[in-house]
């Protein structure tokens, strides 16, 4: 079959051509781009964090008239009430590690600085070379079994190394344990060990100790995400938080046993089961809520787009096929088999297709570059652009099979009447 009779049919119906051909090319474009955003977002909402996720939780809390952190006996004081709800989780039956700690990966509170290889080389607000923005995690030395991270390089903090001070103290950590991303940056010459870092700007060297593989910071933190610095500290403040790690299937039960353990301790203090104790897991799907949501948003518009286009293309070649019936009757009269009535439109379909998939791709590409100045939305790849295009052609192929079908059962007598 030439193609010299498709182009002339279709020159006779120019209306219908360009209208489908536009709304190919605009289907292309956004499914195309909306596509690439789904699969960003679910790349980000299961990229690991570093940590032994299962059967880890959170306690939040804040004490009720507590001493002042600023002086020293209010600081003394705040820790050794610490140090009574340490003592309590970890005797908790069905927990196995507790550490204290600012926060972890993937929540909305957490702490940001620098760190850089020369001293006084910059603070977050203003880097210099040889500098990198980090996110700070103030742990003990039981954070390793309680978070389970894994250390590639070196050792974890032993408890002679773990100070304790006024959370709006500012004081340089003697010894500091880094994630590999922050060594690869900083260090990317050296083996981590052994090495300094300035953090926040300072003169006093902190001497790197150790090395883990990886450990997310805030969700916030896009940017740094895996400069990460662990430093051995029990911040003492008016609330506190515990990260707690449980046997294999007893999560929720010391969950719900956290309340009425802490108030023995001490009753003077802001907890409840719901906001203050959380699960990692529910730290995470708060985390990534708008990901998921912007997934979602994404996948209707591609399910709408792609129908909406799939029934423009079934009326028109309907209505092509009723304009049609006699031609096809005379057709069939000389001899033309339902196989090459079917083969014609699936071949003036994808004609049609085929050129606005050529304006889609150019389209794709421009919202693409849009969306890349304007919202820091990454590249679109060829690859993704081609499988759009190649998705968009089997989808006209797929909604003109039932028309053409129609068509190819038209019969040779038809070419006999008149409508």
């Amino acid at each position: 079959m030439t193609l010299h009779p498709i182009f002339a049919a279709l020159r006779k119906h120019k209306a219908g051509v360009v209208l489908i051909a536009l709304q190919i090319a605009l289907t292309l474009a956004i499914v195309c781009n909306a596509l690439f955003i789904i699969g960003q977002r679910i790349q980000n909402v299961n990229r690991p964090t570093g940590l032994v996720e299962d059967n880890l939780f959170l306690i939040s809390q804040q004490w009720v008239g507590a001493p002042d952190a600023d002086k020293p006996a209010g600081a003394e004081q705040l820790d050794a009430m610490m140090k009574e709800d340490l003592a309590a989780l970890r005797n908790m039956p069905d927990v196995t590690a507790v550490t204290p700690t600012n926060s972890l990966p993937l929540y909305t509170s957490s702490r940001a600085g620098s760190a850089g290889i020369n001293p006084g080389n910059g603070t977050y607000d203003g880097l210099s070379a040889g500098t990198a923005r980090v996110s700070y995690f103030f742990t003990d030395d039981q954070a390793l079994p309680a978070l389970g991270f894994k250390v590639i390089a070196g050792r974890f903090f032993n408890p002679g190394e773990v100070q304790h001070y006024s959370g709006r103290e500012e004081r340089t950590a003697s010894v500091i344990v880094i994630s590999r991303a922050l060594a690869e940056k900083l260090l990317p010459d050296k083996a981590a060990v052994g090495q300094v870092l300035y953090l926040d700007g300072a003169s006093t060297p902190s001497v790197v100790i150790g090395v883990i593989d990886r450990m997310q910071g805030a969700v916030w933190a896009k940017t740094f995400a895996w400069n990460t610095v662990i430093v051995p500290a029990r911040l003492n403040s008016n609330y506190s938080r515990y990260a707690v790690r449980t046997k294999p299937g007893r999560r929720d039960a010391a969950m719900k046993a956290v309340p009425s353990v802490l108030f023995g301790v001490n009753p003077m203090r802001v907890l409840d089961d719901e906001e203050s104790v959380k699960s990692f897991e529910q730290i995470r799907a708060h985390a990534y809520q708008s990901d998921v949501g912007m997934a979602i948003l994404m996948g209707v518009v591609c399910v709408v787009l792609i129908g909406v286009t799939a029934a423009g293309i079934v009326g028109l070649t309907s209505f092509w096929v009723g304009q049609r019936r006699k031609q096809i009757g005379v057709r069939r009269a000389l001899g033309a088999r339902k196989i090459d009535i079917l083969r014609y439109f699936q071949l003036e379909n994808l004609a049609i297709a085929c050129g606005g998939a050529v304006i889609g791709i150019l389209l794709a590409l421009t919202l693409n570059f849009w969306l890349m100045r304007n919202f820091g939305m990454d590249r679109i790849p060829v690859t993704s652009v081609m499988v759009g295009v190649a998705a968009v052609l089997l989808l006209g192929q797929f909604a003109v099979f039932v028309p053409a079908r129609r068509a190819s059962n038209v019969p040779p007598v038809a070419a006999t009447r008149t409508v």
